[in-house]
C-alpha cells in the first residue's frame, strides 16, 4: 500500500512538473520534433542529470540497488521506431499523453490511450516471430558507462553533468 501511495505522489509530482515545464503542450511537442523548439529536451535532460544524481546516491547509501538491463541493439532499435512513431502520429510521447488527457484533452486520450492499446496489441502479435531474432541481435549483456571505463560513477556523473550543462548554456545564449 506504500508503494502505491508513493507512486501516485511521485505521478503528481511528475504530471505538475510536466505541466509547469510546458511539455504537456502540443506545440512544444511537435516543435521538439521539428527541432525547432527546445523545451522538451531541456526538461529531458534536467531529469536525467538530477535523476543521475538520486539514483547512484540511494545506491552508495544502500537504499536501493542498480538494476542494469542488457544492451540489445536489435531490440532498441525496434522500441525506439515504435515510440517515435507513435510521438511522431500522435504529437505526444507516452508521458505527456498522459498528463494532456490529467488536462482534458480528449485528443491524447482517444488517439494516445487507444493508440497505445492497438500499438501494444500489434507488437503482443509480432513478438513471437522477433523474439528469438532481431530482437536478439546485439546483445552486449548489462552494460554501464562507468564500468566500461573502469572509472568511478561519480566522475562520469560528474564529466555528464559539465557536458550537459554546458549545452544547455549554449542552448540559452543562442535561445534554442
Amino acid at each position: 500500500m506504500v508503494t502505491l501511495i508513493l507512486g501516485l505522489i511521485t505521478g503528481i509530482f511528475f504530471g505538475f512538473f510536466l505541466q509547469k515545464g510546458q511539455a504537456l503542450r502540443y506545440d512544444r511537442q511537435v516543435g521538439m520534433l521539428r527541432l525547432k523548439d527546445f523545451t522538451i529536451l531541456k526538461l529531458m535532460v534536467t531529469a536525467i542529470l538530477v535523476g543521475m544524481v538520486g539514483i547512484y546516491f540511494f545506491v552508495d547509501m544502500g537504499w536501493g540497488k542498480l538494476s542494469l538491463k542488457p544492451v540489445v541493439l536489435g531490440a532498441n532499435i525496434i522500441g525506439g521506431l515504435i515510440f517515435g512513431l507513435g510521438w511522431g502520429m500522435l504529437g505526444f510521447c507516452p508521458g505527456t499523453a498522459v498528463g494532456a488527457i490529467g488536462e482534458g484533452r480528449w485528443d491524447a486520450f482517444w488517439g494516445g490511450v487507444l493508440g497505445m492499446l492497438v500499438g501494444a496489441g500489434i507488437y503482443a502479435e509480432v513478438y513471437p516471430s522477433l523474439k528469438d531474432s532481431f530482437l536478439k541481435w546485439g546483445d552486449y549483456g548489462k552494460l554501464s558507462i562507468p564500468a566500461l571505463l573502469g572509472i568511478n560513477h561519480w566522475i562520469v556523473i560528474v564529466l555528464v553533468w559539465v557536458m550537459m550543462v554546458s549545452i544547455l548554456i549554449v542552448m540559452e545564449k543562442k535561445k534554442l
